[in-house]
């Protein structure tokens, strides 16, 4: 694998390091791809109805302008 890198280190004008930085940076790229993903599955599955931020604020507030209303 060694002798790999190096020839296409030589091959791109580029130096190991360049290409283990690289290689480093798109397997982190993907490794935080899938934590998003699964992510948003597991949200998916919790929140079966779709709601989003503005929803539960907007829910909220509705929710509050009904108590307000049923205490008067």
């Amino acid at each position: 694998m060694a002798e790999q890198v190096e020839k296409t280190a030589k091959a791109e004008n580029r130096t190991t390091s360049e290409l283990f930085r690289e290689a480093f940076r798109s397997y982190e790229e993907q490794r935080i791809a899938k934590i998003l993903e699964r992510s948003q599955k597991r949200f998916a599955k919790n929140n079966p109805m779709g709601y989003t931020e503005v929803d539960v604020a907007r829910m909220i507030k509705e929710y509050r302008a009904e108590k307000r209303t049923a205490r008067k």
